[in-house]
């Protein structure tokens, strides 16, 4: 008998496991609904790629002859549950429910109650569009003592081959090229640009809802420009092989003055919706190396942000779920400051990171990480507050993978399960890694008196209050030793700086 088939908006793949196994008669429904669009105050952008991806899948669907139940936010079904439930009234000879696993803990709770709810079996399929499955993970973790990604990493590399030589060796002669990822940007370098998309009928009607509807939150809705296709996304990929990737692997932690993307792909905004597939891209960028097109460092650095950290952090957050969201080992409490949203800072390289999120849904790893991260790491502030403002603003977060990458490694709140140190940095790593400290108002190598860096007072004074915590931390030791070479005085004088910052975050 027919079936009720659920695609949630991050699962716009045709190769989706619950349409692989749909049969000819059962109905696929597809639902812009309040609860996911609202649980976080979601960037505009994020909203219209969703909605506009979600319209176009029900399009091919429908082209497949497909029966395809598609309730638009202006039916105003308040959560994915109601349109399930409008669905099977409307469809009442329906034999059970079947969808493939979905990416939030959340939701999960919520779907595991419709089989109670509705009276009928409810079918839920692993999602194999990821290499790696909640199952596999838990026995790679199983008896560890610690969970590193580079050692599940290399496993991933060996299970799928890729960059492997004959003998199943790393191609290169190491597994890793990270310390070739990390050239500082020259005074003449120019970035590329992303492929960009003119918004077609369905997204211009999207993006007037979302106008109506979504007036309040983040970003802007005139200046939507990404993909919302399968077709659309592959194009930018291609692009991104073609003319990005090469400079990619050596600019990947690079930052420069108004260059949002620099040589960065985008292109978790479309694999995490299901619009790209990992194994293609990945196949994509070991071709470009085997047909020297690019350097290794490029075609490895890219390929472990795919099969590494990404399958790591996903594995690593249904391990450890829900209790895993709770943690904050460092007490962390202090209120988000208002430039988070606003991007109205004197700090240049934070008006740069936030201004580019405000304009883009996106900023690249490095300016997550070392910026906006490592400024709420060092600040003391708020660990749920920072961990919604991710899941709020960027085009690609989903809690599996935004949780882990900003409590876990941005804020060390897991103490330590997923980095084995807090990324923590004073300004001399962002005038290393940029162009920002040129232009702006602080003086990047001065750390107390008027006009001095926020990060370095803020970096000592971090050290000193979390001593407790983290002075028995062996990679800390180098930084622990300099912070004892410091007299009493310079110690105060810093910790006295960072207060007033402290004080007036604000201001800053």
């Amino acid at each position: 008998m027919a079936k009720l088939i659920v695609i949630l908006a991050d699962q716009l793949s045709p190769a989706l496991p619950s349409l692989r196994e749909a049969k000819g008669d059962d109905v696929i429904l597809l639902a812009e609904v309040k609860q996911e669009a609202s649980y976080v105050k979601h960037h505009k952008h994020k909203i219209i790629l969703l909605f506009s991806a979600m319209r176009h899948f029900a399009e091919v669907l429908r082209q497949q002859d497909r029966n395809v139940i598609y309730l638009d936010y202006q039916q105003g079904f308040g959560s994915i549950t109601s349109a399930v439930e409008h669905s099977l009234k409307k469809y009442p000879k329906l034999s059970g429910i079947m969808l493939t696993e979905c990416g939030e803990y959340r939701l999960a709770q919520e779907i595991k109650a419709w089989q109670q709810a509705f009276d009928l079996p409810v079918n839920i399929l692993e999602d194999d569009r990821f290499l790696c499955s909640a199952s596999m993970f838990a026995k790679w973790a199983d008896g560890r003592k610690q969970l590193r990604m580079e050692y599940f990493y290399r496993e991933m590399r060996r299970y799928t081959g890729l960059l492997l030589d004959a003998k199943q060796q790393p191609v290169g002669g190491q597994w890793n090229f990270d310390k070739a990822n990390r050239k500082s940007p020259p005074a003449e370098l120019k970035a590329v640009a992303p492929l960009q998309f003119k918004p077609d009928e369905i997204t211009t009607d999207v993006i007037k809802l979302v106008q109506q509807n979504f007036a309040d939150n983040p970003g802007s809705a005139d200046n939507f420009c990404y993909a919302v296709t399968g077709k659309q996304a592959r194009e930018a990929f291609k692009h991104f092989v073609k003319e990005q990737l090469a400079k990619f692997g050596d600019y990947q932690d690079a930052m420069v003055l108004d260059e949002p993307f620099l040589f960065h792909s985008i292109c978790s905004v479309y694999l995490n919706c299901g619009l790209l597939d990992v194994r293609w891209m990945c196949q994509k960028v070991e071709a470009a190396y085997q047909e020297d097109n690019v350097a290794i460092n490029a075609a490895e650095g890219f390929i472990r942000q795919l099969i590494g950290w990404r399958e790591y952090v996903r594995g690593l957050y249904w391990l450890l779920m829900p209790e895993y969201k709770e943690r904050n080992f460092l007490k962390a409490k202090r209120p988000l400051p208002g430039f988070y949203w606003h991007g109205k800072t004197k700090m240049r390289c934070m008006q740069q990171a936030v201004s580019h999120t405000m304009t883009h849904a996106y900023s690249h790893h490095i300016q997550r990480l070392m910026i906006t991260g490592n400024f709420a790491l060092l600040s003391g502030l708020d660990v749920a507050e920072v961990t919604d403002w991710y899941l709020a603003v960027y085009a690609d977060a989903y809690e599996w993978v935004e949780l882990p990458n900003t409590l876990g490694m941005a804020l060390f709140a897991d103490e330590g399960v997923l980095a084995s140190k807090p990324y923590a940095a004073s300004g001399a790593y962002i005038n290393r890694m940029s162009n920002y400290c040129q232009n702006c108002h602080y003086k990047v190598k001065e750390s107390t008196g008027e006009g001095a860096c926020p990060f370095n007072a803020l970096y000592w004074d971090f050290l000193a209050r979390n001593e407790d915590k983290l002075g028995g931390n062996a990679r800390m030791q180098l930084a622990y030793k300099n912070w004892y070479n410091k007299t009493s005085e310079q110690q105060q004088a810093l910790r006295d700086k960072a207060d007033e910052y402290l004080i007036n975050l604000e201001q800053l």
